[in-house]
């Protein structure tokens, strides 16, 4: 057994209590509440951060999730004085953001330098070909890229900001209505506020949204972010779309733009959901797919690219689940079912003909 212990320093724990803050404003789940305290229980100091930081955030939910974790009389009995009195600092100064109470920066001279350095945020985030990962977000946001995707993060104190570059990815954004989250891909934007949706995109002009959760606002990628934001917060479902400075894509709807055209915005089935987010559990599925067009999906996860001698083989009808690397077995699968074989060339180029 390890008596090896990690240190941190206080900018990263700081970093860290943050994160928790912006989870619990989503809301923990159960395992989340456990991991919690388990990381508070590890350090006083993890205990006393994380309770200072809530002190700065505009939202009751939080205090309320702390005060359930760990109950006021328990602080008062690990007469840690210093704790027991960031948590009524705490109280007091989330009640008077709430109600939207003055403070003097003066009062308070160290929150502003930090509350902003805590909301800024400048990464790349990047996967390879056939390559897929996760990454949180300072905020509590959870980004997946998909397969040779790329985002660029660029948030600040009042708007976070991305940019799809290239490929797909899945954006479950944490809740914030003072800073909306806009991914830029080509000449569009998607903005939400806090929901769970998905971008693909093509090239410049090609781009898919798929929305599982809330809604996102469709705009070109110049407009301003302010009229964005404003559109997001009073928007209902009694808004005129024709009052939108865009397309306004709700849960389970579904949004193509193909040559700088947006095709109407479409209600999707579940089955449909599933086999276009599959991707996200690390596979592909085809329901009656040409065979030219499931191989273009295919070449998305490898550095093989697929050639088709017979001209009479692109429109084989292709169904089933395939894991999105496993190039071997969907070349066995097309064996076994469609008798058709495959060579390859020192180019690293699949050659499939029918057998004779």
């Amino acid at each position: 057994m390890s008596n090896v212990s990690q240190f941190h320093t206080k900018e990263q724990i700081q970093e860290q209590a943050c994160l928790w803050i912006s989870r619990m404003d989503r809301g923990l789940s159960q395992t989340e509440q456990r991991e919690l305290v388990i990381w508070c229980n590890q350090n006083a100091t993890h205990h006393a951060t994380l309770l200072e930081m809530a002190s700065y955030w505009d939202d009751v939910s939080v205090l309320n999730e702390l005060s359930g974790l760990f109950p006021l009389e328990k602080v008062k009995k690990s007469n840690n004085t210093f704790v027991a009195i960031a948590l009524a600092a705490s109280v007091a100064i989330v009640s008077l953001f709430s109600t939207n109470a003055l403070i003097e920066q003066s009062f308070l001279p160290f929150i502003p330098s930090f509350h902003e350095q805590a909301l800024t945020q400048t990464q790349t985030l990047k996967t390879f070909i056939g390559e897929q990962n996760s990454f949180t977000m300072r905020d509590g946001t959870h980004i997946q890229l998909n397969t040779n995707s790329i985002v660029e993060v660029a948030y600040t104190s009042e708007f976070r900001q991305l940019t799809l570059v290239q490929g797909e990815a899945r954006f479950d954004v944490a809740k914030d209505k003072s800073r909306p989250f806009t991914v830029n891909s080509g000449e569009k934007s998607f903005t939400a506020l806090g929901t769970i949706f998905n971008v693909q995109k093509s090239d410049d002009h090609t781009m898919e949204l798929m929305v599982t959760e809330g809604r996102v606002l469709i705009t070109k990628a110049n407009e301003a972010l302010e009229l964005i934001k404003q559109t997001l917060l009073t928007a209902n479902e009694h808004t005129k779309q024709s009052d939108l400075p865009g397309v306004l894509v709700l849960s389970g709807e579904k949004a193509v733009i193909a040559n700088h055209i947006e095709t109407p915005v479409k209600k999707v089935s579940l089955d449909q959901v599933q086999r276009d987010l599959a991707w996200q559990q690390g596979m592909l599925i085809f329901d009656g797919e040409p065979l030219s067009t499931a191989l273009v999906e295919v070449s998305r996860y490898t550095s093989s690219r697929f050639k088709i001698l017979d001209p009479k083989m692109a429109n084989i009808k292709v169904s089933g689940y395939f894991k999105a690397n496993d190039i071997d077995g969907l070349l066995a699968s097309l064996k076994s079912n469609f008798n058709i074989n495959y060579s390859k060339n020192t180019d690293n180029t699949i050659l499939l003909a029918l057998a004779e």
